[in-house]
């Protein structure tokens, strides 16, 4: 029997038994350290305070197994309520993109028409697909396949990574970021630019990815300038023009359902208090003049950017360039931002690229790793204690 899995193993082309291993690998720990942290709040008699019943009530709604019901949690139930609405009655009140909701419409009939899990589904098969596009892209940038499977295991390591395999879009938006530079790197602009459409879709911050893209097609032609050159680059990188369209095609949406081009930013405007600000401004207020918990946030965000700027050379300026939106656009919105901030920051692929090339010799390796995976359990934990509101 061990030998006849050991071949079947052997079947599987590389780099999937490694994948799939990280996959169910950090499924199982981090769902056995879930079902721990949950029967150890049940003897808390204040947890969850009176205000948060309602969340739980809803958990309970999606499954009574508590190994599923956990990975869903405020926006989840958001999305779902998104994936249910039926198309032919206006929307007034929506704040997200659609892509994450609009995939689960046509998946949840073969569930038996339950949205939640289709949510769920969507969100793991991404995070898997994103540990190959990770590898592919790690490979290529770093040099050999040692290299794209320590970028992988970073991937998963980062601070806040257990949100891969929630019902939210952490997964779906880096998979489909990740998968664009993969093609781009590969020359493929057609599809970088079908990617990026729905990258555009999937996140508001999506259609920026516009700008490293384009320096990936800059650099390739050695950021050479004159009319000759600009031709080369419009007659290569046109796809590109499809990436900023897929965030017009939700505005398009916007007025249909609303009348409202901006119904998006007015819903964020008035549900969450967002308004576009200076990002240096409210990192500074949230280092200065914000709580505790706030200010622990914006701290790890300005560990991000130096891990960013300390590996800039070896980056390169498209990679660094999106790095750093991924940290100063969520900034952007204003002090709100605080609460998601490390959710947010997942996107910031690059850091991973950063560790992955640190981590080389052995022993970097080693203590990266046991400091990550204790600062991951620690957030996961906290983030299980919803009340917290410190990831969310």
């Amino acid at each position: 029997m061990r030998a006849r899995a050991a071949r079947a193993v052997g079947r599987v082309p590389a780099p999937w038994p490694f994948l799939l291993a990280v996959f169910v690998g950090t499924k199982v720990v981090l769902s056995l350290v879930g079902l721990l942290a949950l029967s150890a709040f049940d003897e808390v008699p204040w947890a969850p305070p009176p205000d948060e019943t309602t969340m739980r009530e809803q958990q309970r709604a999606v499954s009574g197994r508590r190994w599923l019901s956990l990975w869903f949690a405020w926006d989840s139930f958001l999305y779902d309520r998104l994936a249910r609405l039926p198309l032919d009655e206006p929307w007034r009140d929506f704040g997200f993109p659609l892509l994450y909701p609009f995939l689960a419409r046509p998946l949840a009939p073969l569930l038996g028409g339950n949205t939640a899990l289709a949510l769920l589904l969507i969100a793991n098969v991404a995070f898997v697909l994103l540990l190959y596009y990770g590898y592919r892209l790690g490979e290529r940038l770093l040099g050999d396949a040692a290299a794209g499977r320590r970028f992988v295991r970073y991937l998963v390591l980062l601070p806040a990574a257990f949100l891969f395999q929630a019902a939210l879009t952490e997964s779906l938006f880096l998979c489909l970021a990740l998968a664009t530079f993969h093609y781009a790197e590969r020359r493929r602009w057609l599809v970088v630019g079908v990617v990026g459409f729905f990258l555009a879709l999937s996140r508001s911050v999506g259609f920026l990815v516009v700008l490293p893209l384009a320096l990936v097609l800059l650099r390739q032609h050695g950021y050479r300038l004159g009319p000759r050159a600009l031709w080369g680059y419009v007659r290569t990188g046109w796809p590109l023009v499809l990436v900023p369209a897929g965030w017009l095609t939700f505005m398009a949406f916007c007025r249909w359902q609303s009348g409202d081009w901006f119904a998006y930013k007015h819903a964020q405007e008035q549900g969450w208090g967002i308004s576009v600000q200076n990002p240096l401004g409210v990192l500074w207020h949230g280092l200065t003049g914000a709580p505790a918990r706030d200010a622990l946030r914006v701290w790890i965000a300005v560990a991000v950017l130096a891990v960013l700027v300390a590996g800039a050379r070896r980056l390169g300026l498209p990679y660094l360039v999106y790095g750093l939106m991924m940290v100063l656009v969520p900034l952007s919105m204003g002090p709100p931002v605080y609460k998601s901030l490390l959710r947010y920051l997942l996107a910031a692929f690059p850091v991973g690229l950063v560790l992955a090339r640190w981590a080389r010799h052995a022993t970097a390796d080693v203590w990266l790793t046991a400091v990550l995976a204790l600062v991951q359990g620690a957030l996961f934990v906290t983030w299980l204690a919803y009340w917290t509101h410190f990831i969310i």
